[in-house]
């Protein structure tokens, strides 16, 4: 029996391994008994293994790690941008920019970027992986009675686990592809397109489905839950019902519903390469739906846990975390399922052909080398408007120094400030992500890149919690809205500062203050892009940051240095010093600010400095740090960060006197004005459908049966 049994696992897995040129076709060429894999929960399980391990590649590499989601997410909207000069990543630039307002897309060149058919492909694996187990589930016998039951079991949670794996690989095709063959029968081959809407009918009702016959989300977060249903559905929802930009040249009656129904849309701007920016007229239908789910998720959310307070105390070195919301990062940092999290995809620390774009595309930015270095390199695709930073983000909102950080590291144990000028790593690029970083971590592996096994947060409980303000505050139930928006905002603020009856009125109203408030929560992430596409709030959002970045960069060539309306001030020019931290404090790695500490220059801003003692860490790995590794003045001293110092001043003299050197900042902005402004959605007009999608490959289209749309070329 174990020979049959490993026998049937092994084919399982593979069963729909197939070719570039067919990976529509997932025919199944299984020999075993499928009625004995799927009538045990041990053999199903490990069936479904191959299912997660695809869905994990595709994730991480592909949608949400790196691929598409590193193309243009995290790089594209007015929170996020890009590290290099535009001319040098033309593959990802163009896309991120919405083809310089279309009208490049036709000239783009395929595969300049995307592989072929490369993402697209790797995710259909999974589809039909999926598929299988989804299929062979309901032919058991007692699959009726299983469903019909609504109570939790072994076998029905394997089968939500399938379907929910299905549901999330089509959230993301459509994301990014926008309408997709819809296949969902092992052995049937599929060409043509379907209507997304179709498709999102199709896999918001099966997760309502399964949802009753799944368990909750226990300590172990790197499995599909009824918890993370409920917030999948939520999330499905509002997407269906949000704006997208849709074909024009399919014809009127392409785009139905799971019924069939040709569907209506309200439609904001003009068409654009014979596509239009609408939503579906009947999208109130699909917020009510996302409102019972995200509120059956809230009121029981499993071991999924949102902290309103910092549970850490203070060290007996004397360094302070006081910052709830760090705390979640912090947890995935020690590479530890984050209790705020519903679903991670997990990634394992040092995995031999492992990539983990956390820390090294969406973390803080390291220039150390490939391997043995203190961080490793991390490149740093992840990064932020400078406007946005200092003229959106409050000076009191504790999530702005965990998002952004103005140093990096350099790889031999000491810390970097960031230039603005571009370029990668902690050379050059401006402003990083700062959530992820491995300085941060108990255990930082420093013998290679990309292997740092950090996680993919793929659902968290702030997020259902603005879900559901959203939902609320576009269905009259304005009451609930707020609830959910200030538990959001008042574990980011000080007590009483969270204001949120003035945020709202000065965010133009509730719903508009529950998307800005999602920026902040989610700063740096890649969430802000699609999120500004599905509420048509984009063209205001490119708008408003374009005319925050001429009037900041227009201020410091006149000035030397701007303020913005919330009082923070970015000068031309700013004064550093390398310290010694650890003498000095007690510690390297810094945390939250202290009240009333804010002129220091080492702790201010906060959540950055450098590990307490890379040279244990680099004992323990038994590696011996090179002759340029920083064993004493490792931190960076900042003077001037928010405020004016005139470099001829007396107090600039006595900067200088105590061993600080002026450093070019905002001047730099001013030099690469057209990296900061011009190529800022190059073009866009903010009246013309956004081309936000990304095309099909040439392999694709021809065993697809399709063409491409949105303005794209039809060949490599």
């Amino acid at each position: 029996m174990k020979k049959y049994f490993n026998i049937a696992i092994f084919t399982v897995i593979g069963l729909t391994i197939t070719s570039c040129s067919d990976f529509l076709n997932t025919s199944s060429p299984s020999i075993v008994d499928r009625d004995f894999v799927f009538s045990n929960p041990v053999t199903a399980q490990a069936a479904l293994v191959g299912a997660y391990e695809d869905w994990r590649d595709a994730a991480q590499n592909d949608f949400f790690g790196d691929g598409l989601f590193y193309g243009s997410e995290v790089t594209g909207s007015d929170i996020e941008r890009h590290p290099e000069a535009f001319s040098n990543q033309p593959g990802r630039h163009y896309p991120e920019c919405l083809y310089q307002n279309g009208t490049y897309a036709g000239n783009y060149a395929l595969l300049s970027y995307m592989k072929d058919p490369g993402h697209y492909a790797n995710i259909y694996e999974a589809i039909g992986k999926a598929n299988f187990i989804i299929g062979s589930i309901e032919a058991t016998s007692t699959f009726e009675s299983m469903i019909s039951s609504g109570e939790p079991s072994t076998m029905g949670q394997l089968y939500g686990e399938a379907v929910t794996i299905r549901a999330c690989c089509y959230r993301e095709l459509i994301k990014y592809f926008g309408d997709v063959p819809f296949q969902t029968v092992v052995g049937a081959k599929s060409t043509g397109l379907s209507s997304r809407d179709s498709i999102y009918d199709a896999i918001i009702k099966q997760l309502i489905t399964v949802e009753p016959i799944m368990f909750r989300v226990s300590a172990e977060k790197n499995k599909f839950s009824r918890t993370a249903v409920q917030a999948l559905i939520g999330r499905l929802c509002l997407e269906a019902g949000g704006y997208q930009v849709r074909r024009s040249d399919l014809g009127a009656s392409f785009y139905v519903d799971g019924n069939g129904k040709v569907l209506t849309f309200e439609k904001l701007g003009t068409p654009n390469n014979n596509a239009e920016y609408g939503r579906r007229s009947d999208w109130k239908d699909l917020y009510a739906i996302a409102k019972t789910y995200l509120k059956l998720c809230i009121d029981n959310s499993g071991a999924a846990v949102f902290h309103e307070t910092d549970p850490r105390s203070t060290e007996s070195n004397g360094r302070q975390y006081n910052n709830p919301y760090q705390y979640f990062f912090q947890q995935m940092n020690n590479k530890v399922y984050a209790d705020e999290s519903i679903y991670e995809y997990a990634m394992t620390q040092g995995s031999s052909g492992s990539n983990n774009s956390r820390t090294y595309s969406m973390g803080r930015v390291s220039s150390g080398g490939s391997s043995n270095a203190f961080p490793c390199k991390s490149y740093g695709q992840a990064r932020i408007n400078p406007a946005y930073f200092y003229g959106v983000f409050s000076p009191n909102d504790k999530r702005r120094d965990v998002s952004v950080a103005v140093t990096g590291s350099d790889g031999n144990g000491g810390e970097k400030l960031i230039p603005f000028a571009p370029g990668s790593v902690a050379n050059g690029g401006g402003l990083t992500l700062n959530k992820w970083d491995e300085c941060r971590m108990k255990t930082p592996y420093i013998n290679a890149q990309r292997k740092a096994g950090i996680n993919g947060p793929y659902i968290r409980l702030a997020e259902v919690y603005l879900a559901y303000a959203e939902a609320c505050a576009l269905t009259n139930d304005e009451a609930n809205a707020k609830v959910y928006l200030n538990k959001i905002r008042e574990r980011a603020f000080p007590a009483g500062q969270a204001n949120t009856d003035a945020f709202i009125t000065a965010s133009g109203g509730l719903f508009k203050a529950v998307i800005q408030e999602r920026g902040f929560e989610f700063a740096g992430e890649g969430d802000r892009r699609w999120t500004l596409i599905r509420t048509g709030l984009l063209p205001e959002a490119i708008r408003a940051i374009k005319t925050l970045t001429k009037e900041m960069l227009d201020g410091i060539a006149a000035n030397g240095y701007y303020t913005f309306a919330n009082g923070n001030t970015i000068p031309a020019y700013i004064w550093t010093k390398m310290v010694d931290a650890k003498a000095e404090k007690g510690f390297r790695l810094t945390t939250q600010c202290p009240a009333g500490q804010e002129n220091d220059p080492i702790l201010y801003p906060g959540w950055r400095g450098q590990n307490d003692n890379w040279r244990a860490i680099a004992t323990s790995a038994n590696i011996t740090p090179n002759a340029n590794f920083n064993d004493a003045k490792t931190n960076v001293a900042i003077k001037g960060l928010f405020s004016y110092i005139d470099p001829a001043s007396p107090e600039a003299a006595a900067l200088e006197a105590d061993g600080y050197t002026k450093q070019d900042w905002g001047k730099t902005l001013v030099t690469y004005y057209d990296e900061y402004y011009t190529y800022l959605f190059y073009d866009y007009d903010y009246v013309k459908a956004p081309i936000y999608l990304w095309p099909f490959t040439g392999n694709v289209l021809a065993t697809g049966g399709f063409a491409n749309g949105y303005g794209f070329k039809q060949e490599n």
